[in-house]
């Protein structure tokens, strides 16, 4: 079974015991129909849970017995009796984490101090040993210090300077943290304007091996939801582009119907349809046990307006805030979900495709390959999705930063794959914008560069249902307004779907190849000074995504040109990419060697990286010229796209 974490995605496996404790199988048949391997499995006794015509195949159980007669039959192409991925090489041990101790995204801000609420997880309570922060000068010194109840004694700090302390504390004056209590600080002088969570550096140590520390946060995290301004949207939305008229189906672990996400931005219901894949039901409900599908509607349909200094920006803080949703659960409370559950949403999206006028595909989940890309029952379903018109955006997987880690169904090569960017917590700025570690680098295991593109996929703010899996277990990632703050590719995938969104409402013609061929087309790439690529093309694929420049300088007709969809649907013909495994097994492109900086880019600021052409030729200086043979025409790509922008700006 698939399991959506905070952080990827894994597989699991089960047997179902029969009354007389004979294990039924549950098995994956397929063949020339659908119908033809239903009646198969019936007639031998076998009970149908699957009916997947999408993919020619159906679910059953089945006793052993039954399944040897059901193979004995030549109709029977392929059959999968494991359906979970428990045969895979176990990945590199993870070290025990001792730790039990998280700090909250956010703290609760003063004008003579703050309140930093720390978690326990643990079953023992955690002794707060040591104390190391930094504050503005303007408050002056510290007066007072206190853990739950706790008050710490103040000879603790007193000898400390003037605007940092490192406190370390005594057993008999160290106090303890059980379950949920607030770190608060004040200081001696209260300043008019309420400094930022930025302008405070916390570090608190609970012995040797387990500290947490305070995050820099946003000024205006609960009102205003940086990812919308950073990636274009905003600007569309002051022009009425808000994704109205376009549906995006979200196949993850259901929906709460909080009216930010069942209204658009004009209070009209704009849910069309919800689907249960697990229950095979559209009457049921999809209720999000999880609050993973929640978050991720949120972030792409999120309706509410955004405030800055408590006034309207004109933008909102979903993507697409008028885009009509539909919401498939293929996903439990624990974010498990069975691979053909999986199929049977995917088959439900096409299926319903025109009814509901479903445009865009979020798949923001992802497991290691088991199958070469084009025998993978899930991406089957998903081609076949692309085939009839839907654009499909899937999640690379937080399984990085090793190479090939890009999970399923973001290895098919068709789609488009998203990785994640981080800003540093500071929206203002690209300086410090870069690729973290977890993102899911590639090749495929058939050599196609993936991830396609990267978007704002750290800290994440969204809502998700109160009470959800996510918010019992991470409940240091709530903001205290309610919102809820992730991090992972499933968020950028989700942020991308918005766009997608936003640039058919826009030219709704568009085919997902188009569309596709936009996007990346007008990727901006990480470029060092030297113009050299920061990143491999298997960490950034074509880059950084930006809607503005795909509306103004995308073109069409070269999304999947060397593919071709129709044949490998048929298995008549697959297509492997221009990865380059050597003897010594690293992975490489052609003239890779000579387009890639030779030292890893920094996780963070950088003086020497910048995101796009237009940034790197600009910082330039004048005189500056590309040395012979340089293996990327920067400058001729500048003059190309300044001549386009200057065509487009003329009147007509």
């Amino acid at each position: 079974m698939f399991h959506i974490a905070l952080f990827g995605v894994i597989l699991l496996t089960s047997l179902r015991p029969m009354a007389d404790d004979e294990p039924l199988l549950h098995v994956m048949l397929q063949g020339d129909s659908a119908a033809s391997m239903r009646s198969l499995a019936e007639t031998h006794g076998g009970k149908l849970t699957h009916y997947l015509p999408i993919i020619n195949a159906v679910g059953a159980e089945l006793t052993r017995a039954q399944l040897d007669a059901v193979l004995a039959s030549d109709d029977v192409q392929r059959h999968i009796d494991d359906l979970a991925l428990n045969d895979q090489p176990d990945g590199p041990e993870e070290p025990a984490d001792t730790c039990d101790v998280a700090g909250s995204v956010e703290i609760v801000r003063g004008n003579d101090g703050f309140e930093w609420y720390l978690y326990n997880k643990g079953d023992h309570a955690a002794q707060l040993t040591e104390l190391e922060i930094s504050w503005p000068e303007a408050l002056g010194a510290i007066r007072s210090i206190r853990l739950g109840e706790k008050v710490l004694p103040s000879s603790a700090w007193e000898t400390q300077a003037a605007q940092n302390a490192h406190i370390k504390l005594q057993p008999e004056s160290a106090p303890g943290l059980n379950n949920r209590q607030a770190l608060d600080v004040r200081f001696t002088s209260p300043v008019a304007d309420t400094p930022l969570q930025s302008d405070y550096h916390v570090v608190a140590h609970f012995g040797a091996e387990c500290q947490t520390k305070l995050l820099p946060g946003y000024p205006e995290n609960n009102t205003d939801f940086y990812y919308s301004t950073v990636t274009g949207a905003e600007q569309l939305h002051i022009h009425g582009v808000k994704g109205g008229g376009v549906t995006v189906a979200v196949l993850d672990s259901g929906l709460w119907d909080h009216p930010a996400l069942t209204l658009d931005s004009t209070g009209k219901n704009r849910v069309l349809a919800r689907y249960d894949a697990i229950g095979d039901s559209e009457h049921e409900g999809v209720f999000d046990e999880s609050g993973h599908g929640t978050h991720l509607t949120s972030v792409i349909a999120h309706s509410e307006q955004t405030f800055r200094q408590g006034k309207a920006s004109g933008g909102y803080k979903g993507i697409a805030p008028d885009s009509s949703i539909v919401a498939i659960k293929a996903f439990n409370e624990t974010g498990q979900g069975g691979m053909l559950d999986i199929v049977r949403g995917l088959q439900w999206a096409v299926d319903n495709r025109e009814k509901y006028q479903i445009r865009v595909l979020n798949l923001s989940f992802a497991a290691r390959p088991r199958w070469p890309y084009y025998l993978d029952p899930i991406n089957q379903a998903v081609m076949r999705a692309w085939a009839a018109g839907i654009t499909v955006i899937a999640a690379a997987g937080n399984e990085g930063p090793e190479n090939m880690t890009v999970g399923s169904p973001g290895n098919l090569p068709y789609i488009i794959t998203v990785g994640a960017v981080t800003d540093s917590w500071t929206a203002d700025t690209r300086e410090d914008d870069y690729i973290p570690d977890f993102s899911s680098r590639g090749p495929t295991p058939a050599a196609h560069i993936k991830p396609d593109i990267v978007a704002p996929g750290g800290h994440i703010t969204g809502i998700t249902r109160p009470g959800s899996s996510l918010t019992r277990d991470n409940p240091e990632y709530a903001l205290p307004g309610g919102e809820f703050v992730m991090t992972g590719s499933s968020q950028a995938a989700a942020v991308v779907s918005g766009l997608v969104a936003l640039l058919l409402q826009l030219e709704p013609e568009l085919s997902p190849d188009d569309v596709k061929c936009k996007l990346l087309g007008t990727a901006e790439p990480a470029i060092n000074a030297d113009g050299l690529l920061a990143y491999s093309p298997f960490t950034q694929g074509q880059g950084y995504v930006n809607l503005s420049r795909a509306i103004t300088l995308g073109e069409r007709g070269c999304g999947n040109q060397q593919l071709d969809l129709s044949r490998d649907m048929a298995l008549q013909e697959h297509f492997e990419g221009p990865a380059i495994i050597d003897s010594q097994g690293n992975i490489s492109l052609p003239g890779l060697a000579d387009m890639l900086a030779t030292e890893a880019t920094e996780k963070g600021y950088s003086e020497d990286r910048v995101w796009g052409v237009k940034g790197h030729i600009e910082r330039l200086p004048e005189s500056y010229r590309p040395p012979l043979n340089h293996p990327f025409p920067w400058q001729e790509m500048y003059e190309l796209e300044r001549q386009k922008i200057e065509e487009l700006s003329k009147p007509d």
